[in-house]
């Protein structure tokens, strides 16, 4: 719906960048789904209309991975912020693609574990989002 969907310039304009040196590259419209199942019907969506897409989580990135050279569909997965499932067992956790590191270490509190990686992340680093790290296969700082 229109909250969750946005043309706005400044929108596409903040959505078209990240820390890297590349120039701006606005998407076309920016989405903000809420689940799995939103992705998957967007994908789906652009995939029939063939409309690019480019996944959002904070623009941290250094690579100019979320410029929208082609225009395209932004999907901001920011609200995407769920922690699934911790498994204290085997060292694993379940997250959707909008938690950010900090989160993460404030779930893990009092578990007697913790996500080390990162900490040295300064400004708009420490906003780093688990779908980026994915995403790059790199923490990203």
């Amino acid at each position: 719906g229109t909250p969750n969907v946005s043309t706005a310039m400044a929108v596409r304009e903040q959505h078209g960048h990240d820390e890297s040196m590349h120039v701006c590259a606005p998407p076309d419209a920016v989405v903000w789904p809420h689940s799995v199942g939103q992705v998957q019907e967007l994908a789906a969506l652009c995939y029939r209309c063939r409309v690019p897409m480019v996944p959002f989580g904070t623009g941290t990135g250094l690579e100019g991975g979320v410029n929208a050279v082609q225009g395209g569909v932004c999907f901001d997965l920011s609200h995407m912020d769920a922690i699934m499932e911790l498994s204290l067992e085997d060292f694993s956790v379940s997250v959707e693609p909008g938690v950010t590191r900090k989160a993460l270490n404030s779930y893990l509190r009092g578990t007697g574990l913790w996500f080390p990686v990162g900490t040295v992340g300064t400004g708009k680093q420490t906003g780093v989002v688990w779908g980026g790290v994915v995403a790059l296969g790199c923490w990203g700082c």
